[in-house]
């Protein structure tokens, strides 16, 4: 029992290895050096960083702890951090270091005096918000998240930092989103360990029973038979208790020592068998699947819930620019458009993208295929087509590098930077930007526009502006935003409201995310006053993003619409046919994302996770909740009136542990009840919490899958946790039990591998116990001949490899090969998943058939050789009926009918099982003549006591009949048993089974693409989901702005109109 531990920490072991390049990376450490008086930096590993050390940070290093951000080699302390491990998001972030500390913290002596005191929040798990004051020289100086950079985050563009640990450990916020790592133990090992505790307790009541037996046996027949005294004066119930221990021996082998080494070998082969597996092979990366460990293979096989991440799991993470309209017209092409213009006679130039190479700035990944729309760009004669694409240049927070010539943008969120780009290949190019100017390229002409204000974006808003003052003078402020908002602040006589809203649900029937953008033109008068509020407001103490946003509401009115964009954040591939075919196996799949409302519920309509026909309920819709809560709510006021008095300290809570848990039942209780559930804005606590409720309250087996450290929580919480290798690092892979590159390969997973393991672990088990208990139990029997005197039925060498040699090799290859049908009709028929979601394969009632048919196997083995033996005369005229001969009679018999057995359960055939099945019964032979015969019982004489028996009793034909008849006696009622299920009461596996080979044949339909069909009335918006606010500000003050100069964008620009 102990192997599954030892293979486990065998595994633990290898993990913590393979973990070492992470918790023994290098990293600069600041210490002081006694012997030259003076302190510098020295190479140090992530577990020897302490809370108080100041370390330097160089690119593309992993932050190992929480630190305060002092100083780096970026203009104004400016930090880029790619925080893919803590949020799933893979654009660049911007941290900042205090003006105070960038000023006077940046040579190594100025670090080594420095003093400060820190105080700050306690440790937790908020990624969104740190609050600390640092006390410095007497001056106290805020600290918030913008300060700091978090452990799991990736130093970026930057040559180097230096910073001050606040937290390291498990104090950091990263591992406090982390949950504790728990043994996984598949449901099978629990009810494997149920069964064994049980066969104990059978083997202790049935030696007691014939313990209580040899004690009457001795009374009543044993003393009084003098021929078999044996000179000891021992009283019956001592001899009954040295019977009891004669017999827990005898009857050992019904306790399955075996299995448990017989189970670590079969799941190994198996998890071999998912790294093997060619299909679940990622050529664009060279990334195999990976089972991480080999004790959940047959749990695959029962997964009720699967537990995803959006971002990176479901989609590819990559934003594309597909569509837009811009003053009514929609330019883009979709599928239906697609359709008809194959048909008429501009197919041949619709078929290919539009050609940017005239730009020298385009981006070569970048693909549009409406030729109409930069036809009116080079026509330079819509001024509405302009002023979108000079929107989409202008109204942003990206920077941008230059590397190799190159511009590199670097965005806030991915929309931003698809949007910055398309303007890019259009010919409106964002060349660089400094505190109070932005330089673009309008279709080859240079322009600087200063920027007089930016109005960030945030969750409330949902909306970004920028107010600029053009070359000749002019002030315009630009907007973009969620149509929601947009649209109630436009002017009243703006222009194609109806179509672009028209234009907005048709992009929101193809599940992309749209976004608004219109302007308005600003008075310098009206500028002027709307300044001195908004400088005021900047400066205020005390709700100062409530005093900004109320400032921002006087200015973002009266609006003029000119257009709408519309973007796809690509799925991966095989999404929509993967969760198809989930669902058509009973697995509900529940989406838990960072993401707003809006974006999750778009994936979830192009994934086919939600259709038309479902009614989609929200969580603010407390029609559903209504009912329960008054039933609870009377239940709760019958109590109150019962007691005597109140508890006042109570009344001022919002509601008791009763009530939270009643709360939380309820919440999974009605999620259940519905086809697809999408969390939003979860954190990943909350997603660890979301697979935790559903574990308790519906003691289903679950399944979570994601790609980024945020996603590891639930990884570790659910019963199997799946990693995907994408672009959000490998925190994920390293803590789950499965990896793979590709979202669609669960299905294999599930539906093939897991399906497979747990078939095949069932039929072991119950294989296994019913020869254990065939081959076990004869020894029962055959104690009410022997006076209950533990003498066992068998040559003491054939008990020993029974287990090891004569009948091991085939059920370990009917544990490892077997399958009911193929891979492809195992996909194609997701139905066939069912019986290990209901258990149906292995419990209680499996348990105890095994147990009744090896009882009535071992009857049928014991007693046809026992009626055959009791008056027989063999051809020689002498009678074989001794004890050795039974032996061998017995054992050859029981050879064949566990051989047999295993023959009859074996659905798939190859060489290698019947090689099994005939090597395992020519070994018994080989074996049993060898050690019966007179040369080796020269040499040991004492080990080997039954000399010449094998061939003195197989060369009589009366036994090898009494044999045959054994096995077809013992054999044919489950013969029967079989045919009468398969016939009558056939399962539907065995309904596929019956009609393999058709189906094997015939070519599996192709699935077309449908026309879009939804026609909702709503409209889904996803503007800048991922964007974080702030950067405004940043961009405002200078302080991100790496100063290069401007003639070289202008020396090296030029357009010619082709």
């Amino acid at each position: 029992m102990n192997v599954p531990l030892t293979a486990e920490l065998c595994r633990a072991v290898t993990k913590l290895i393979g973990n070492n390049h992470i918790i023994g990376a290098p990293v600069m450490k600041f210490s002081f050096n006694i012997f030259l008086s003076f302190f510098r930096f020295k190479e140090s590993k992530w577990m020897n960083i302490h809370v108080g050390d100041v370390i330097r940070l160089k690119k593309n290093d992993f932050i190992p702890a929480d630190i305060l951000l002092l100083s780096s080699s970026n203009p104004n302390s400016l930090c880029y951090v790619e925080t893919a491990e803590l949020d799933g998001e893979t654009n660049l972030k911007f941290k900042m270091g205090l003006k105070v500390t960038d000023e006077k913290l940046q040579e190594e002596s100025q670090l080594a005096s420095f003093d400060a005191l820190i105080e700050c929040e306690e440790p937790n798990n908020r990624l969104d918000k740190f609050t600390g004051v640092m006390k410095w020289k007497d001056e106290f100086y805020p600290l918030d998240l913008d300060n700091m950079l978090l452990r799991g985050c990736k130093i970026r563009n930057t040559d180097e930092c230096h910073g001050l640990v606040i937290f390291a450990g498990s104090d950091t916020k990263i591992m406090r989103n982390g949950g504790k790592t728990r043994f996984k133990r598949t449901k099978i090992d629990e009810l494997m360990n149920y069964m064994v505790y049980t066969i104990f307790v059978l083997l202790f009541l049935v030696s007691a029973g014939l313990a209580i037996g040899n004690s009457f046996w001795y009374e009543e027949i044993g003393k009084r038979a003098w021929y078999l005294s044996d000179g000891l004066q021992q009283s019956a119930s001592y001899r009954g208790f040295l019977s009891f221990w004669g017999y827990i021996i005898v009857l050992n082998t019904m306790v399955p020592i075996s299995l448990y080494v017989s189970v670590e070998v079969i799941r190994l082969g198996q998890s071999k068998f998912i790294n093997w597996d060619l299909q679940m092979y990622y050529p664009e990366k060279d990334t195999p699947a990976k089972a991480r460990t080999t004790t959940l293979n047959e749990q695959l096989g029962q997964i009720e819930y699967i537990f995803t991440d959006k971002t990176g799991t479901l989609t590819q993470n990559i934003m594309a620019f597909k569509k837009c309209t811009i003053g009514g017209q929609i330019y883009g092409m979709s599928c239906s458009c697609f359709r008809e213009i194959c048909h008429s006679q501009i197919f041949q130039l619709w078929q290919f993208p539009v050609d940017f190479s005239w730009n020298k700035y385009a981006d070569g990944k970048f693909q549009f295929f409406d030729h109409s729309l930069i036809s009116h760009i080079q026509s330079k004669n819509d001024l509405e087509v302009f002023e979108f694409f000079k929107l989409l240049s202008l109204c942003h927070t990206v920077m941008v590098d230059q590397n190799d010539k190159d511009l590199v943008y670097q965005a806030a969120s991915p929309d931003e930077g698809a949007l910055v780009t398309a303007a890019r290949n259009f010919g409106f190019v964002f060349l660089s930007r400094t505190q109070d100017t932005i330089t673009v390229s309008e279709m080859g002409s240079v322009a600087t526009y200063q920027m007089l204000a930016l109005l960030d974006f945030n969750s409330d808003r949902k909306r970004m502006s920028i107010i600029l003052r053009f070359p000749n003078g002019k002030i315009r402020l630009y907007c973009k935003g969620a149509d929601t908002v947009i649209y109630e602040r436009l002017h009243p006589s703006s222009q194609n409201k109806e179509t672009t809203q028209t234009a907005l649900e048709t992009f929101a029937n193809e599940t992309l995310r749209t976004l608004c953008l219109c302007y308005k033109d600003i008075s310098n008068e009206e500028y002027e006053t709307w300044s001195k509020k908004h400088k005021a407001a900047s400066i205020s103490m005390s709700n100062r993003e409530e005093a900004l946003d109320e400032v921002s509401e006087l200015i973002e009115k009266n609006l003029v619409l000119i257009g709408a964009t519309a973007i796809e954040d690509k799925l991966q591939d095989g999404v929509p046919e993967t969760i198809a075919k989930l669902a058509k196996a009973d697995i509900k799949i529940w989406v838990l994302t960072g993401d707003k409302k809006e974006t999750a519920e778009n994936i979830g309509y192009s994934c086919d996770l939600l259709t038309d026909d479902m009614k989609i309920h929200y969580g603010d819709d407390n029609e559903i909740l209504y009912e329960k809560k008054k039933k609870r709510r009377r239940l709760r006021l019958r109590k109150l009136r019962k007691k005597t008095s109140s508890n006042n300290s109570m009344d001022g809570q919002l509601m008791n542990e009763m009530e939270k848990e009643q709360r939380q039942k309820d919440f999974v209780d009605m999620a259940c009840e519905c086809s697809a559930v999408i969390c939003c804005r979860v954190t990943p606590k909350q997603k660890a919490n979301v697979v935790s409720l559903v574990k308790k309250y519906k003691k289903a087996i679950t399944l979570s899958i994601g790609d980024g450290a945020n996603d590891v929580n639930m990884i570790k919480t659910a019963d199997i946790g799946v990693g995907i290798s994408g672009q959000e690092g490998m925190q994920a892979v390293m803590s789950s039990d499965y990896a793979f590159a590709q979202f669609r390969y669960l299905q294999r997973l599930l539906l093939v591998h897991g399906r497979w393991s747990y078939i095949r672990m069932c039929k072991f088990l119950r294989y296994f116990f019913f020869k254990n208990f065939a081959f076990t139990l004869v020894h029962f029997w055959y104690s009410f001949f022997s006076g209950y005197s533990a003498q066992i039925a068998y040559e003491n060498w054939f008990i020993t490899l029974y287990n090891v040699c004569y009948s091991s090799l085939p059920v370990l290859l009917v544990g490892l090969l077997d399958q009911d049908v193929s891979d492809k009709l195992s996909v194609r028929f997701p139905k066939l998943y069912l019986p290990g979601q209901k258990g149906l394969l292995f419990n209680y009632k499996n348990f105890f058939t095994s147990l009744f048919h090896g009882i009535f196997t071992s009857m049928i083995i014991f007693f046809i050789p026992y009626g055959a033996f009791l008056q027989t005369m063999g051809q020689d005229g002498e009678a074989p009926s001794d004890y050795q001969s039974f032996a061998v009679v017995t054992a050859s018999s029981l050879i064949f009918i566990v051989n047999l057995q295993i023959s009859l359960e074996t659905s798939y055939w190859t060489f290698v099982n019947c090689f099994a099945v005939l090597g395992s019964i020519a070994i018994y032979f080989g074996i049993m003549f060898d050690i019966h015969s007179a040369g080796i019982h020269v040499i040991f004489t004492s080990a080997f006591t039954f000399t010449g028996v094998a061939s003195n009793a197989l060369r009589q034909p009366y036994l090898w009949l009494t044999i045959i008849l054994t096995m077809a006696i013992s054999l044919l009622p489950v013969i029967c048993v079989e045919f009468l299920y398969k016939t009558i009461w056939p399962s539907e596996g065995d309904k596929i089974q019956r009609n393999k080979k058709k189906y094997e044949k015939e070519e599996e339909e192709v699935r077309k693409p449908t026309a879009f069909q939804r026609g909702r009335r709503s409209r889904r918006s996803a503007y800048a989901f991922s964007h974080s606010q702030g950067y405004a500000d940043l961009i405002a003050s200078g302080r991100s702005i790496r100063r290069k100069p401007l003639a070289h964008y202008a020396r090296c620009i030029t357009y010619e109109t082709p």
